[in-house]
């Protein structure tokens, strides 16, 4: 992508109304721009960044049987009611009539629709195990919409769900679920401690992976020695007692919930009718647990850690681009054959060949950007046939032969 034909632009200045550092420096970078409090649209650069996400998220959860699927936001009241969730969810739900007066929502989750589809094809336990998810934007009336990408009202979420005949093989893919999260997390380079917490409007408890930052608005005791944590919410003698942790052990922190998982037994199939018949004919609701991780949040996650007072470091594993190429002193025919070059080799380059900037905002704009590697072309480097890099979280810079780059790039 050449810089000059980018469809955005980066600002100079922080956005008066926003107070979060991932806000600030994504609305800068040209990430992302501001519909209203909440409600974030993504840019080419943050696209990117989401989809890579996105993509490792897919990996991971077919790696472990997932099927995708993509379901409507678009709700209907009745299946809501009969779990009686219509009510207990109005204070979040986006709840509204059409013109003909019928009640219909927007989903900020999605165990009712997927219990009436996943009905339509489990009838019997030879149907069984089965486990679908989808990313797609939810909807939240939130009323502390505020931390950029960290709390919002339009959100996007990978949920998955799980159905199974017996408690124990639920039980076993409600861990491998555990484990691939944590392995999704770590190949975004973020650290989470699973965290012991309530199960909220799903269930009576959950499991939460918190990502420890000042900017977190939950409160987590972590026992670092298994490096595992309680929620505030369910801190309490009889949670402790249950975990056999003793309180002298446990660090108070602020953390960011970046993902959660419940078991939900069989409180959805049994109110809309997800039976199965077992091997005896005998008919048995099935079991089912649900796992949500936010790519979006994420990605808010990422950039709080991942700073410095010049902009984002992305780690390469989501960074728009690997390659963040400058041409300067005029050398666009030489930094247009290195860009091509890089091109055909499937280097992901980002390419500033403008010609009315500064060395100075071409740099400064780099460092906000966060691309992980900075090439840099000048009259002074080609006089010595290289390149200056410099990588995004290093301070020096050192020169490459051009004739080596590619092999430099590849190892």
């Amino acid at each position: 992508m050449r810089l000059s034909q980018l469809f955005t632009k980066t600002l100079r200045e922080n956005p008066k109304d926003e107070e979060s550092v991932n806000a600030k420096l994504l609305t800068r970078g040209g990430f992302i721009s501001k519909v209203m409090a909440g409600v974030f649209e993504y840019m080419p650069l943050g696209l990117s960044v989401l989809n890579k996400i996105n993509n490792i998220i897919r990996e991971e959860i077919n790696a472990i049987g997932g099927q995708e699927i993509f379901m409507s936001v678009f709700q209907n009241h009745g299946v809501w009611a009969m779990t009686d969730r219509w009510n207990e969810a109005s204070g979040v739900m986006y709840q509204f009539k059409d013109n003909t007066g019928k009640d219909y929502g927007l989903a900020f989750t999605h165990e009712e629709p997927i219990t009436v589809d996943a009905s339509r094809y489990i009838t019997s336990y030879k149907d069984l195990p089965k486990a679908v998810y989808q990313i797609c934007n939810k909807f939240r009336n939130e009323p502390r919409a505020k931390s950029g990408l960290l709390r919002g009202r339009e959100f996007m979420m990978k949920d998955l769900y799980s159905f199974h005949a017996t408690q124990e093989d639920l039980d076993d893919y409600y861990e491998k679920v555990a484990t691939v999260y944590m392995r999704i997390l770590e190949r975004v380079d973020v650290s989470a401690v699973r965290t012991f917490a309530s199960g909220g409007m799903f269930s009576k408890y959950s499991d939460e992976f918190q990502v420890l930052a000042e900017v977190g608005e939950d409160t987590i005791y972590i026992n670092e020695k298994e490096n595992r944590a309680v929620n505030k919410e369910v801190y309490n003698d009889e949670v402790l007692s249950d975990l056999n942790w003793n309180k002298e052990n446990l660090v108070e922190k602020r953390a960011i919930e970046v993902g959660n998982i419940f078991k939900l037994g069989t409180r959805f199939s049994e109110k809309l009718g997800l039976n199965y018949t077992d091997e005896n004919g005998d008919k048995k609701p099935v079991i089912m647990a649900s796992y949500g991780i936010g790519p979006a949040r994420l990605m808010g996650t990422i950039v709080e850690l991942h700073n410095d007072k010049n902009g984002i470091i992305w780690p390469e594993s989501v960074a728009p681009f690997k390659v963040h190429l400058i041409v300067l002193d005029g050398k666009n025919k030489e930094g247009d054959k290195i860009y091509d070059d890089l091109k055909k080799s499937g280097v992901e380059v980002l390419y500033d060949d403008r010609e009315d900037k500064s060395a100075g905002e071409k740099f400064a704009d780099a460092d906000l950007i966060g691309c992980p590697l900075r090439i840099v072309v000048s009259e002074k480097t080609l006089e010595k046939d290289s390149v200056e890099m410099k990588k995004r979280n290093e301070k020096d810079a050192k020169l490459a032969k051009i004739s080596q780059l590619l092999d430099l790039l590849n190892r």
